[in-house]
């Protein structure tokens, strides 16, 4: 059985103006029942009525969904900072004013619309099963996204901080965001080719999406992974290394056991180019006959009622290694080349077989080591098991962004195609 509980501020702030705060509170349960190799499985959002919850999961063993692992017994797992107080002394006031202090260093750096949106959570859980498991975790969460949008466009320059509870964002970010801005404000259109191109730590998800999907146990149990059968290959360029480390508690949100109640530790994906480990479930650790890795999460690429979602195989914490080169070293090695600062169009593509075509929004373009403008209309195409072997250099820093906390990865020999 899961228990959740949550409470959320959102705040939205739109060119200096206050467009929406909401507050929410939600809670639920849910329930998984094993009986003769069959799955029930029902939730509520009211436990005044356990037996009625109890009910509805015997009326789903009817479905005859077949199942062949054991509800798992966990004792103990780490103990992990993963809730600041000072989460409720926060007021919508106090990052009220810490937006518009935002507005008013950024007029003084640039021109565009500033957009902001701000969010603090509290999260409680705890998962009971049969077999003995009886664990908990509180967790405390501030996140702040701050865009400078082009003119006549959707598309901007932005940036995501992440903390424990709230923080000031450093004028640093805020200076280096709006220079890169006021950097691409020149609108280009150019030819496209093989370039250079830098991703962004905000369009990273792109490719990973990709490595997720090939090395879920799930992939691997339909026979939809290029991976398969490939452990310890070179997949990609030694100077990757790929890691999903649910137990960083230096970062919000960690975790030290998953949505099934299985232990998580820090789990290699991909060590200096080769491919060291896939990730499971119970559901498809016990279809494969291999031990579950603590990836069963109750989550989905959308947004979603988590309290309803069934455990699948999800890796959470996903992070590169950091490199050794500071950002504006990666773009003046780029004598001609792109940087992705986002990815318009990620779920197109083969999946699974790690292709990918994506829309740039936006997209800068370089030349002879300096940004000279934003391309109007550009996309690039390739193959994750291509691409992440043409490794010129990776960022020395690591920032929060969709789906994990990235650096920027410089790669060479990418189609980038145009309308110029």
């Amino acid at each position: 059985m899961t228990w959740k509980k949550q409470s959320q501020n959102t705040i939205r702030l739109e060119d200096t103006k206050l467009k929406d705060i909401q507050s929410t509170m939600q809670s639920g349960a849910s329930i998984r029942l094993l009986k003769n190799q069959k799955l029930g499985f029902a939730y509520t959002r009211s436990l005044n009525n356990a037996e009625e919850l109890v009910q509805n999961a015997l009326e789903s063993l009817r479905g005859g969904v077949d199942v062949k692992f054991d509800l798992p017994l966990t004792r103990t797992v780490p103990t992990l900072n993963t809730y600041d107080d000072n989460i409720t002394q926060t007021t919508n006031t106090a990052i009220v004013n810490e937006c518009r202090r935002i507005f008013a260093f950024l007029e003084q750096k640039t021109k565009g619309q500033v957009n902001i949106y701000a969010r603090t959570t509290i999260s409680r859980m705890r998962i009971l099963n049969t077999a003995g498991t009886n664990l908990s975790a509180n967790a405390s969460f501030f996140s702040m996204t701050i865009m400078i949008l082009y003119p006549g466009s959707a598309t901007g320059i932005d940036q995501s901080f992440a903390f424990k509870a709230f923080q000031r964002v450093d004028e640093s970010d805020l200076s280096m965001l709006a220079e890169l801005y006021n950097q691409g404000e020149k609108e280009l259109e150019t030819s496209g080719g093989r370039l250079k191109v830098l991703f962004m730590p905000e369009a990273m998800h792109a490719l990973i999406w990709r490595l997720q999907s090939a090395t879920s146990g799930e992939s691997l149990y339909h026979k939809q992974s290029p991976l398969t059968n490939r452990l310890g290959e070179r997949v990609f360029n030694e100077k990757l290394t790929i890691v999903d480390d649910p137990l960083e508690d230096t970062r919000p949100g960690a975790r030290a056991f998953d949505d099934e109640g299985v232990a998580c530790k820090r789990h290699v994906i991909v060590d200096k180019g080769v491919l060291k480990n896939y990730y499971y479930d119970l559901n498809y650790a016990a279809k494969l006959n291999v031990e579950p890795t603590g990836h069963g999460f109750k989550t989905s690429r959308w947004a979603g009622d988590t309290i309803s979602m069934k455990p699948t195989p999800a890796l959470q914490y996903i992070t590169f290694e950091r490199g050794k080169k500071p950002f504006r070293q990666l773009i003046h090695e780029m004598d001609k080349g792109i940087i992705v600062c986002g990815a318009l169009g990620a779920h197109s593509g083969n999946i699974p077989n790690g292709d990918f075509s994506i829309g740039l929004s936006p997209g800068l373009y370089v030349e002879n080591g300096e940004i000279v403008g934003r391309i109007k209309d550009a996309m690039i195409a390739g193959n994750i098991y291509e691409v992440m072997k043409r490794v010129i250099g990776i960022e020395d820093t690591i920032y929060p962004a969709y789906t994990g906390y990235y650096p920027a990865v410089l790669f060479e020999d990418i189609n980038v195609a145009t309308k110029g």
